[in-house]
């Protein structure tokens, strides 16, 4: 047989072995195909109008989840903990009985209501001076509930279920001093004029009144109705004389404690939420259009100072003074 015949006869088996593998992947593909077209746990169920009820079903879920967020509300977080705002407002329509109040004083209606929030007017060092001064007062007293208020200009002091007079307590001038006072009085003036440059006022117009005070809150469960600070309130019911409220928080949000956001209660169910830094200021007009509330504590101690204003000059008050503590 000649060497040609060979390689043909070759050539001839190589063809039809490779003819004969792909035939057997052509079997095996086409055997799994007819595997796939059958449903993997048997026939499929179908009944009269399966459409129609499929599409009922999915308007039912969409429905139930709109009904259930309605419920739930909404949150604009109008300042973050992490944010470091030179400044930010969200205006809010004035309230009637608001600016009919306030055109009674020339001078002191806003040209707009809202909330303004910034952490570019107090220093970290007055922050911290005010925080030292808020811990060193209350350490001469403590609520039995969950709440702790100082009052430098009168003196009120929480302890136990009442008050007292931190200025007729033993060791008082060891605690405070003379920079103290003068630091506070910076910070309030500070504000006052931040006040009057966002809502467009006198600053002459608008006094310092009481009760302002620093805050202590706690998650300790409340003994009073005075230590249920979570009830939303509107200032200006609560405080007859206050027209622009201000909160100066002394310590931060998810790290000095949890819980504890300020949370402006909205009518269209979406709150607006600020949540305390060190340093933050936060001013609002003090009328029915803002009312509010703070998210319970959960742990931790926060802290903050309520520094409130009135455009009644005859409610107006004075800076506390260290001579009171000298007396």
């Amino acid at each position: 047989m000649s060497q040609e015949t060979k390689k043909s006869k070759k050539k001839d088996a190589k063809k039809e072995k490779i003819t004969q593998v792909q035939n057997n992947v052509k079997e095996v593909v086409d055997t799994n195909a007819n595997k796939n077209d059958k449903p993997k746990f048997g026939p499929s169920i179908s009944f009269p109008y399966q459409r129609v009820w499929s599409r009922c079903i999915l308007i039912v879920g969409v429905l139930f989840i709109v009904w259930y967020n309605s419920k739930q509300g909404k949150e604009i977080q109008l300042a973050k903990q992490k944010d470091i705002l030179v400044s930010r407002t969200q205006n809010v329509e004035c309230s009637e009985e608001y600016k009919n109040e306030l055109s009674k004083f020339p001078g002191c209606l806003p040209e707009k209501c809202g909330r303004v929030v910034t952490d570019k007017l107090v220093t970290s060092t007055e922050s911290d001076i005010l925080l030292r001064l808020a811990i060193n007062g209350m350490s001469l007293g403590s609520s039995d509930g969950g709440v702790t208020i100082l009052d430098l200009h009168s003196g009120a002091l929480s302890k136990g279920s009442k008050f007292i007079n931190i200025y007729e307590l033993e060791g008082k001038d060891k605690i405070f001093n003379a920079a103290d006072f003068a630091i506070y009085k910076v910070v309030k003036t500070k504000i006052q004029h931040a006040i009057a440059h966002n809502f467009g006022v006198d600053v002459d117009k608008i006094y310092l009144t009481k009760p302002t005070f620093f805050s202590q809150m706690s998650n300790v469960p409340a003994k009073t109705i005075h230590d249920e600070y979570w009830h939303p309130h509107i200032d200006k019911e609560t405080y007859e004389y206050f027209h622009y409220t201000s909160l100066l928080y002394l310590n931060d949000f998810d790290r000095d404690f949890e819980g504890g956001k300020f949370m402006f209660i909205n009518k269209n169910n979406v709150n607006s939420t600020i949540e305390p830094r060190k340093g933050r200021v936060l001013m609002f007009t003090s009328g029915s259009e803002n009312l509010h509330a703070v998210e319970k504590i959960r742990s931790g101690t926060r802290y903050a100072l309520t520094i409130s204003f009135t455009c009644n000059m005859n409610k107006a008050i004075s800076d506390p003074s260290y001579r009171n503590i000298l007396k």
